[in-house]
């Protein structure tokens, strides 16, 4: 049998194969078993599969209900200067007329 790599996010030695997908049972991390341990920056992408940077424009692919008001981000709304960050919305940008918050990339394309 051959030694699996430890967990990259973990180091965990518990490492197991479930398929094609290596998998820490401490962490949960699940990555490809071709996959280098350290593979570098996770790469944040639009609805459409493109990369984005920070200081990129994107636009708004649906409407989105702010949190904790009665505010919507209208479907088209363009957000500019964009930064990304790690987290469940990984863009943080502000809006005119709403202010600062988070998007998920999910919800924009790259103008």
């Amino acid at each position: 049998m051959t030694a699996l790599p430890p967990c990259p996010k973990c180091q965990s030695e518990f490492t197991y194969e479930d398929g094609p997908m290596l998998v820490c049972p401490e962490c949960a991390h699940e990555w490809a078993a071709g996959e280098p341990a350290d593979a570098g920056e996770k790469v944040i992408k639009d609805s459409n599969g493109n990369p984005l940077a920070d200081g990129d424009t994107v636009t708004v692919i649906k409407d989105l209900k702010v949190k904790g008001s009665s505010l919507v981000v209208k479907r088209g709304t363009k957000v500019k200067n964009i930064r990304l960050t790690d987290g469940d919305h990984d863009i943080d940008c502000k809006i005119d007329g709403i202010g600062a918050m988070g998007l998920k990339s999910e919800f924009v394309k790259k103008a």
